[in-house]
């Protein structure tokens, strides 16, 4: 446990991780409590993700990290079964709403392949790959000394292993009869009193699993060879039903070969024909055939195609005995990339909408955004206009998955992620409010015009980059890799508009030089005399080689009038357009502002801000530009340039000598660490390192396409290595091909000169270099002369210097509050007219004619570099405070946030080390070494938020909350939902004297006679290990300490004692149940017996 408290604000890192949404990547087991109705899924990494009604949602953590094999629950007992890869059997504790392990068992010398638990059993059947059977006793975790060699199994004059244990079940006719599944085919009926085998079947197909008929008198098996093969009890030689469900008769009679059937379920209905659901088996005439799930229910035969490998299923029954008619309702299937559930009592078999946001990663999800404290109003509109698109089709019954109990917390507030797949959910149930496609906005290619581009990018051309969103007045941005901008605008109705295309020409063209004495710094491809360029023309289609393509963009907006419901609407698109055959770099900053209505992009060549109310372009500059005189660096020239045309013909592969600067920076490093969708975020260090060769140009004829490297660990290892120079204010001179990169933007009203005695609106620009530059603006006041007057933008060459490059602008007033960026309220430009209300904009804290007196103590303004903080005075720009966030890593991502009605500044760096800094002292109140970053997914998508939260993707389809606040964490259990609910044990059903006389009814047996110490014995030490729970309360007895450790000690000693006295009350009440029915059926029996003669028996 961390945690420090300064100035009223107390942060805090226990236990840090809160809520994990989207789906378990990589799944490996599935299992379902059919009384407790939650569900449990495992997966590969070791995490076990437990589902319950929407909002109870648990995600839990092996610590060694091997791969879930198999899941059991104990029904209706609030308690879990996991078994590992690494041959571990866990107990999970589920009657707490942080789920712990309560015991642990290592197998030393035999490895785990099947498990069985019993229902209402507290022996656990655990098969081995050397083909034997162990028993656990799931409350002591110890095993037992009965165990079931496969030697005796198996008849003496077996040669062969019979391999695996696959399968292990208990006879629903008698539970006294253990069903042993081998790999290998052969099935073996052991006894468990008599400590011999029944019968042994030995077939020529491998066994993949089997299921029992609820009478207990015949059994399926599926098989390798794509066959079910059906056994009866009274006659064992042979199978009475051999089927191929999808095999088809050759010509000389024998059935076509197919693909293994995984898995099958036999269960029985009162009223109509049993279902037979099974996985796989189809046949192999068809190649890249899509995965299915056969349903056979009688004569009637339904395939349904998924869209993903099936891992699991599992049939919900209404009964939990296995010797009931089963009485199945829907079937759960889990996917390697979804999960659906299946609706059995329809004939058309659909399925149930899904409450979970397990469709995070629909598309990859490239960058993420947080807000908390959003508008109230904003949750409930993006719902009701995204609940108009969803599909239909879904079953009409409630969601079968629905145990465990939430309600809303006291500590609730309205919260917003939105993902780089242009998805809208709101924490902590993380429920789906609106999707967004931006390729809506862009006209389909034709063949011609491919090239454009997928010169640029390999991937998806209209992905998106990143995100800005104005909550309050609902004006929504997205960058996309395509060197494009689209700005939203959100109405509740539906609109018949033209989308408005800007064309902006950011490119800086270098000049040929030959001689070294030539300083001569880089212009901006623009006029460097206008400040205020209007779009560029549209320009021909056509696909142009390299050498002539110029002014076309990389794709083409809709030229006409369309229809757009209600909900987001495309208004405008920025595109940076290619220049001499050079195609645009991508963008790596932005900011929008609604109450300036103004939008700014940043790359590597320069700054471009846009005003999209009047729909112009005000400002196209290179970065050197925006310096002026005040530039502190001797740029030099740069070699002369070869010809590109014989270069792209002649050559290969391009290597290009690049300085190691910011994927946040520079675009076109960051494909060099991208997977599928990954976009450039930061990643890279702002230092002017020297320059190594770097090859990512792939030349195919007169095009070219960005190749993504093999190896991104040496490019990390070689950007920590970096960190050894330093980038001091002395530096006189950079190369001139080091494009100093836009890094972060950010409109606020602020001094723009130090001689201003009243703030105005600026744009803080921040570069690669370390520099920050203000550009204050003139914009009208009046609403009117702000649709007709220009604004004005004047650069004043005002420069702070930092080490690094620049991520993040936060801004105090003089007592240390957070300063909000002005807004406009939001106003729906497509509702109908009233002449008594008409539509005017209304803006809130934009106030460029302030006061003398409220006015003449100026504000601070917080800088965040990859290296460093500093906090300015403003106007005087005096640096007050400074701090050295790092030395030996850099910052990944800064952000100035709320906490506990004070402010800080919270950075996440690339050593994972997550950092809290007070405002505006900078005196660090948390450093703690969280999240090493072992994959750039993490980097592209950390970020933080008010409130002490922050979160991160921590696998290409999982969202990871954390927090970093005292009261958060204080606050979390009630935000969580109860996993386990008291809940009665259904009875078994009656089922007759003379139904039980003959044999029908199931018979028990005491399993603790059997496999009790007093009997079996002990098992051998040198087989399985026992290990206490690291997450019970023994273990948090021993990590508590101090002060807090004795409040934590006091706290646990109640909820252990409530949790004894609440197990005590629910054993006496099901005692007093348990004697109620004993005693009413020895009442009804003494009637029904009474006046019976003794024939009568």
């Amino acid at each position: 446990m961390y945690s420090v408290s300064c100035c009223g604000l107390t942060v805090a890192l226990v236990s840090p991780q809160t809520v994990r949404h989207g789906f378990p990547y990589q799944p490996t087991a599935l299992a379902f409590d059919p009384v407790q109705k939650i569900l449990a899924i495992g997966s590969r990494s070791g995490g076990v993700r437990i589902l319950g009604r929407p909002g109870v949602d648990c995600y839990c953590q092996h610590e060694s990290g091997a791969a879930v094999l198999q899941l059991q629950f104990l029904i209706n007992e609030g308690a879990l079964v996991s078994a590992c890869a690494d041959d571990t059997l866990h107990l999970w504790n589920l009657r707490q709403r942080r789920p712990a392990i309560l015991h642990s068992l290592k197998f030393n010398r035999e490895r785990i392949t099947f498990c069985h638990l019993p229902f209402q059993s507290k022996w656990l059947y655990v098969g081995t790959e050397r083909g034997n059977t162990h028993i656990v006793n799931v409350e002591s975790f110890v095993l037992s000394g009965y165990v079931i060699m496969w030697n005796k199994a198996i008849e003496l004059s077996t040669k062969t292993h019979p391999g695996p244990v696959v399968h292990l079940s208990d006879s629903p006719k008698d539970e006294g009869k253990l069903l042993i599944g081998f790999e290998s085919g052969t099935i073996v009926m052991w006894d468990l009193r008599s400590k011999r085998a029944d019968f042994r079947i030995y077939y020529d197909e491998a066994i993949h699993s089997v299921s029992w008929h609820h009478e207990g008198r015949q059994f399926m098996c599926s098989h390798s060879d794509g066959s079910l093969s059906m056994w009866n009890l009274r006659n064992t030689a042979k199978p009475f039903q051999v089927t191929f469900p999808h095999g088809k008769s050759q010509r000389d009679g024998r059935k076509e070969s197919c693909k293994p059937i995984l898995k099958v379920e036999y269960k029985t209905c009162r009223n109509s024909e049993p279902f037979v659901i099974f996985s796989g088996g189809l046949s192999y005439d068809k190649a890249g055939r899509r995965p299915t799930l056969t349903i056979m229910h009688g004569k009637a035969i339904t395939v349904l195609e998924m869209d993903h490998p099936i891992v699991e299923f599992t049939v919900l029954c209404e009964t939990p005995y296995l010797n009931e008619v089963q009485e199945p309702y829907a079937v759960v299937v889990l996917l390697e990339k979804d999960f659906i559930v299946v609706d059995l009592t329809q004939s058309n078999f659909p399925i149930f909408e899904n409450p979970y946001p397990m469709d995070v990663h629909e598309s990859p999800v490239t960058c993420t955004a947080y807000f908390a404290d959003c508008p109230p109003d904003i949750i409930p509109v993006l719902y009701s206009i995204g609940a108009k698109h969803k599909k239909t089709g879904y079953s009409h019954k409630e969601w079968p998955v629905s145990g465990g109990t939430w309600t809303i917390g006291s500590q609730t507030y309205p919260e917003i992620i939105i993902t780089g797949n242009n998805h809208f959910f709101p924490p902590v149930t993380l429920q789906m409010l609106y999707k967004l496609k931006t390729s809506k906005v862009f006209e389909k290619p034709k063949g011609g015009e491919v090239g454009r581009s997928a010169e640029l990018v390999e991937e998806d051309p209209y992905a998106v980059q990143m995100v800005s969103w104005c909550p309050q007045s609902r004006v929504f941005c997205v960058v996309g890799i395509s060197a494009h901008v689209i700005l939203y605008r959100f109405s509740k109705h539906d609109a018949n508009t033209s989308i408005t295309s800007l064309e902006v020409r950011l490119q800086c063209e270098m000049e040929d030089v030959i001689s070294p004495s030539d300083t001569e710094n880089t212009v901006c491809a623009t006029d460097p005399g206008g400040h205020s360029p209007q779009p560029q023309p549209s320009s021909p289609r056509s696909n142009t080689p390299d050498s002539v393509r110029d002014s076309i963009p990389c794709l083409r907006v809709k030229d006409r009038v369309i229809r757009m419901p209600p909900g987001y609407q495309a208004e405008l698109v920025v595109q940076l357009l290619w220049v001499d055959g050079e195609p645009p770099q991508q963008i790596t900053s932005l900011d929008l502002n609604s109450a300036y209505g103004l939008l700014a992009v940043g790359n590597c060549n320069g700054l471009a801000v846009v005003d999209y109310l009047q729909k112009t372009v005000i400002l196209c500059m290179s970065t050197v530009e925006l310096y002026g005189s005040a530039d502190p660096f001797q740029r030099l020239t740069r070699s002369p340039r070869k010809n590109r045309q014989s270069t792209s013909v002649n050559t290969d592969s391009i290597h290009l000598f690049l300085p190691l600067i910011s994927l946040l920076l520079h675009p076109f490093l960051s494909f060099l660490f991208r997977h599928h969708f990954a976009f450039g975020f930061v990643l890279f260090d702002g230092l002017i390192t020297p320059f190594f060769p770097v090859s990512f140009f792939s030349v195919k004829g007169p095009g070219r396409k960005l190749s993504l490297p093999t190896d991104l660990k040496t490019d990390l290892e070689s950007r920590e290595n970096s960190f050894s120079r330093s980038r001091s204010s002395s530096v006189s001179s950079i190369d001139r091909d080091t494009k100093e990169a836009v890094t972060t933007l950010q409109f606020a009203e602020s001094y723009g000169r130090k001689l201003d005695t009243l703030p105005t609106p600026c744009l803080w620009v921040g570069t690669s270099l370390g520099l920050v530059l203000l550009v204050p603006m003139s914009i009208p006041m009046d609403e009117q002369e702000r649709m007709e007057e220009p604004i004005t933008v004047a650069p004043t060459g005002t420069v702070l210097m930092l080490k690094g490059s620049v991520l993040r602008f936060g801004f105090l007033d003089c007592s240390g509050g957070l300063i909000q960026s002005p807004y406009e309220l939001w106003r729906d430009l497509n509702a109908p007219e009233d002449p008594e209300r008409p539509r005017r904009r209304k803006l809130v804290n934009f106030s460029p004619c302030s006061s003398q007196e409220t006015a003449s103590d100026g504000h601070l303004a917080v800088v965040c570099s990859e290296r460093q903080a500093k906090v300015f005075l403003m106007p005087s720009q005096a640096c007050l405070y400074v701090h050295n966030i790092t030395e030996s890593s850099f910052v990944l991502r800064a952000d100035v946030v709320g906490v506990s009605n004070s402010v800080c500044l919270a950075c996440f760096c690339a050593n994972g080390h997550i950092m809290i800094l007070s405002l505006p002292s900078l005196r660090p109140l948390l450093d703690v070494n969280y999240l090493p970053l072992t994959d750039m997914r993490i980097a592209r998508t950390f970020c933080f938020t008010n409130g002490g939260q922050a979160l991160y993707l921590s696998s290409p389809t999982e969202i990871q909350r954390i927090t970093y606040s005292q009261e958060m964490c204080d606050n979390l259990q009630e935000m969580l939902g109860e996993l386990f609910t008291p809940t009665e044990t259904p009875e078994a059903q009656n089922r007759g004297f003379l139904k039980g006389f003959f044999g029908g009814n199931a018979q028990t047996f005491d399993r603790e006679e059997l496999f009790g110490e007093a009997a079996a014995g002990k098992a051998s030490r040198s087989l399985a290990q026992h290990i206490p729970g690291q997450g019970s309360v023994e273990g948090v007895r021993v990590a508590a300490g101090g002060v807090v450790g004795d409040l934590a000690r006091a706290r646990i000693a109640l909820d252990e004692r409530g949790q004894r006295l609440g197990e005590l009350e629910e054993r006496t009440a099901l005692m007093m149940s348990s004697a109620e029915t004993f005693s009413k059926h020895a009442h009804e029996l003494m009637l029904k017996c009474k006046d019976k003669k003794w024939y009568q028996f």
